[in-house]
C-alpha cells in the first residue's frame, strides 16, 4: 500500500535548521527514553494485566473471518488510558481510597453500593476472566505441546499462586514487567516470520480476500458464501451500521463505554495507578501502556489474517466434519489460527520463546486477578463483617482468599471444557457489554454530576445490572450463533448487536440514576470535596459521609501479650508466618518492648493497607513533582492521542 504522504516526505529537505548535531540527537533520544522510563513499571503492569492468552487466540481467531476491525477494540484503549491517567486517577488518589467500591461509598455514603459492586467484580473475575484465561491457556498448551489440561493448570496455578501470595502486590508488578518484555518480543518475532512467509504486507492485501477452503460442501449441504469468504470490508475499521459485524457507531460509542468500565473503573488497572510514586509516574505508565496497545493490530490481528492465507483448510474450515478433524469442534477452527502459526512457522528455539510469552501472558493475567480479587474481598467485604480486624488478620485473610480462588479455578476447568471454547472471546465481549455499562454510568455520575445521590445511584445501578443480566442469560441459553446453522434466537436478543445494546444500557442507566436522584435531597458540597471533578482542587476539610462507619472500623493496635513471648515458636509456625508475610515473633530472651510491637504493626500490613501507604506516597510526592515531568507526561499523552487518531484515519 502506498502511503498517502509518500510523495511529500520524499521531497522534503533541510531548510536551514541546525537540528543535526550530536547534542540535539542525544536530547531527542533521551526524551523518548524518559517517556518509557517515567512509567515503566506501571505501564508494563497495565499491559501485562490486560493481555492474556484469550487476546492472542481471540483477536487472531476473529481476524481470520472478520479482518482488522477487531483491532479497533485495542486502539480504543489509548483514549481511555489517557482518561485514566489525567481524569480518574487524580480523583481516586485525592479521595484516599484503596478499592473502587470504597470510592463509591465515600462519594454516595452507605454500604449497599460498595457491597453490590464488590460482589459484581468478584463474580466477573471468577466466572468470566479466570475461566476464559484458563480455558484458552489450556487449549493453547494442549495444541502446541500436547500436554494434559489438568497438568498445565496445576503447574501454572501453583507458580502464580506462590509468588502472588508470598510476594504480594509488589511481586506482581515487577514480574509483570518481565512478562511484558517477553510477550512483546515473542509476538513481534512471530509477526516477522508470518509476514516473511506470506511475502510481505502487499501480499496480505492481495490474497486475503480471495482465500477460501477447498471443501465447502458435504453431501447435499453446501455452505453459504458468507460463511467461507472474508468480508469485503476486511481492511476497514469503520463498517456499515446495519450490515457490519462491528458497526461503526458501536466501535465509536459502544466500545468506548465498555472500555470506560474496563480501564477506568476496574480494580485490576486502577490499583496499579494508585501505586504510582506521583501523578507524572501514573500518567507516564498510562502513556506507555497506550503505545503498547497499538501493537496487537500488527502483532496479533494481522498474523491471524496471514494464518488464513497460509492454512485455509484448517483455519478457515466451514464443513463441520472437517473442522472436527482439525481442531475437535464442529463450528469453527478460527481460534487455532495463532497456535498454528507458532507450530508451523517458528523454529525450535524461537518456538520456546513464544511459548514463554504465552505462559507469561497467562500468568500475568491470573496474578492480577488474584491480587485484585483478594484486595476487594478483604477491604470491601471481610472488613465489614469484622470491623475490628487487625492489619495482620486482613493480610492473612486476603492471602488465604487467593488460595480459595486457585482451588475454585482448578475445579472450574472441566466445566469450561464443556462450553463452546471457540466463542469465549465473543462471550467475554458480550459479558462486558451486558454488565459494564451500568458500572461505567455510576462512576461517570460520581465524577461529574454532584446532583446524583445514593438512592438514584443504587437503583439505577441495580436496574441496569438486572437488564444486562437477563440479556446475558438469554444469549447463553440460546448458545452461540453459527453461520452455517439456523438459530431460533429471538430478533430482539441475538440480532441486536451487543455494542448497540451497550449504548442503550448505558443511556438507560444514566437517566435512571439522574431521574431518581432529582426526587431526593442533594448531597451537600462539604461531603464531596475532592471526590468530584468540579471540587477536585478544594483545600477545605471534607466531612466524609462514611465517617461514622470508619469510626466503627478503626482497628486497634495489637497489644503485646506476655504469655505469647514465653515460648519460642516451632519451625512449622515460623514457615507459615513467613509464607503469610508475618515477621517471626521474638523468643523469650527478647522482651516485647513497645517500639518492637509498633514496628511489627507497621511492617505486617495487608494488601489493602499496603496500597493505602502507596496512596499516601503518591499524594505527598505529587505536590512536589517537577513541572518538567508534568510537561513531559502531558506532551507524551498528546502525541499518543494524535498517533492513535492517525492509525484510525489510515485504516478507516
Amino acid at each position: 500500500m502506498t502511503l498517502p504522504w509518500y510523495g511529500i516526505t520524499t521531497h522534503w529537505s533541510p531548510v536551514g535548521s541546525n537540528v543535526n548535531s550530536a547534542v540535539d540527537i542525544l536530547v531527542m533520544v533521551l526524551y523518548l527514553l524518559l517517556v518509557l522510563g517515567i512509567g515503566l513499571w506501571i505501564g508494563a503492569s497495565l499491559f501485562a494485566s490486560n493481555i492474556g492468552t484469550s487476546h492472542f487466540m481471540g483477536l487472531a481467531g476473529t481476524a481470520v473471518t472478520s479482518g482488522i476491525a477487531i483491532g479497533a477494540l485495542e486502539w480504543n484503549a489509548p483514549f481511555l488510558l489517557c482518561a485514566l491517567g489525567w481524569i480518574f486517577s487524580p480523583i481516586y488518589i485525592k479521595a484516599g481510597v484503596v478499592t473502587m467500591p470504597e470510592y463509591l461509598r465515600k462519594r454516595f455514603g452507605g454500604y449497599r453500593i460498595q457491597f453490590l459492586l464488590a460482589v459484581l467484580y468478584l463474580s466477573l473475575y471468577i466466572f468470566s476472566s479466570l475461566s476464559v484465561e484458563i480455558c484458552t491457556g489450556a487449549i493453547f498448551m494442549r495444541m502446541v505441546l500436547g500436554v494434559d489440561v489438568y497438568l498445565t493448570t496445576i503447574v501454572l496455578l501453583t507458580i502464580t499462586g506462590i509468588y502472588t501470595i508470598t510476594g504480594g502486590f509488589a511481586a506482581v508488578v515487577y514480574t509483570d514487567t518481565l512478562h511484558t518484555a517477553v510477550m512483546v518480543l515473542g509476538s513481534v518475532l512471530l509477526m516477522g516470520f508470518a509476514f516473511k512467509e506470506v511475502g510481505g504486507y502487499q501480499q496480505l492485501l492481495n490474497h486475503y480476500l480471495n482465500t477460501k477452503p477447498s471443501i465447502i460442501h458435504e453431501g447435499n449441504w453446501t455452505a453459504k458464501p458468507e460463511c467461507y469468504l472474508p468480508r469485503m470490508d476486511s481492511f476497514h475499521i469503520f463498517r456499515d451500521p446495519i450490515t457490519g459485524d462491528l458497526p461503526w457507531p458501536g466501535i465509536v460509542f459502544g466500545v468506548s463505554i465498555t472500555s470506560l468500565y474496563y480501564w477506568c473503573t476496574n480494580q485490576i488497572f486502577v490499583q496499579r495507578c494508585l501505586a504510582g510514586k506521583n501523578m507524572s509516574h501514573v500518567k507516564g505508565g498510562c502513556v506507555l501502556c497506550g503505545y503498547l496497545k497499538l501493537l496487537p493490530m500488527f502483532s496479533i490481528v494481522m498474523p491471524g489474517m496471514i494464518s488464513r492465507i497460509l492454512y485455509p483448510e484448517k483455519v478457515a474450515c466451514v464443513v463441520p466434519s472437517e473442522c472436527e478433524k482439525h481442531c475437535g469442534t464442529r463450528d469453527s477452527c478460527s481460534p487455532v489460527a495463532y497456535p498454528v502459526l507458532v507450530v508451523k512457522l517458528l523454529p525450535s528455539g524461537v518456538q520456546g520463546l513464544m511459548l514463554s510469552a504465552l505462559s507469561a501472558s497467562l500468568m500475568s493475567s491470573l496474578t492480577s486477578i488474584f491480587n485484585s480479587a483478594s484486595t476487594l474481598f478483604t477491604m470491601d467485604i471481610y472488613s465489614q463483617i469484622r470491623p475490628m480486624a487487625t492489619d495482620k488478620e486482613l493480610m492473612v485473610t486476603g492471602r488465604f482468599f487467593v488460595i480459595i480462588l486457585i482451588v475454585v479455578t482448578f475445579f472450574w476447568v472441566p466445566i469450561i471444557e464443556t462450553t463452546h471454547s471457540e466463542q469465549l472471546f465473543e462471550y467475554t465481549q458480550a459479558v462486558l457489554s451486558s454488565l459494564g455499562p451500568p458500572v461505567a454510568a455510576i462512576f461517570l455520575h460520581a465524577m461529574f454530576c454532584k446532583r446524583v445521590t445514593e438512592q438514584g445511584a443504587f437503583w439505577g445501578l441495580t436496574g441496569g445490572l438486572l437488564i444486562g443480566f437477563l440479556r446475558m442469560v438469554c444469549m447463553f441459553v440460546y448458545g452461540p450463533q453459527s453461520c452455517s446453522a439456523n438459530n431460533k434466537c429471538p430478533l430482539i436478543i441475538c440480532h441486536v448487536h451487543y455494542l448497540y445494546f451497550a449504548i442503550f444500557l448505558f443511556i438507560f442507566s444514566l437517566f435512571t440514576m439522574l431521574g431518581i436522584s432529582l426526587f431526593t435531597d442533594p448531597i451537600p458540597d462539604k461531603h464531596l470535596l475532592r471526590l468530584c471533578w468540579s471540587l477536585r482542587n478544594s483545600q477545605e476539610e471534607r466531612v466524609d459521609l462514611d465517617a461514622e462507619m470508619q469510626g466503627k472500623r478503626s482497628r486497634p493496635t495489637s497489644q503485646a501479650q506476655p504469655d505469647i513471648f514465653q515460648e519460642s515458636q516451632s519451625c512449622l509456625w515460623k514457615v507459615c508466618s513467613m509464607f503469610c508475610g508475618l515477621e517471626p515473633k521474638p523468643g523469650p530472651r527478647l522482651a516485647p518492648e513497645k517500639a518492637t510491637v509498633e514496628k511489627m504493626e507497621h511492617d505486617a500490613t495487608s494488601e489493602g493497607t499496603e496500597h493505602r501507604d502507596m496512596w499516601k506516597g503518591t499524594k505527598q510526592s505529587d505536590t512536589a513533582a517537577s513541572p518538567c515531568w508534568r510537561k513531559v507526561a502531558n506532551t507524551s499523552g498528546v502525541l499518543l492521542i494524535l498517533t492513535t487518531v492517525l492509525c484510525h484515519i489510515f485504516y478507516y
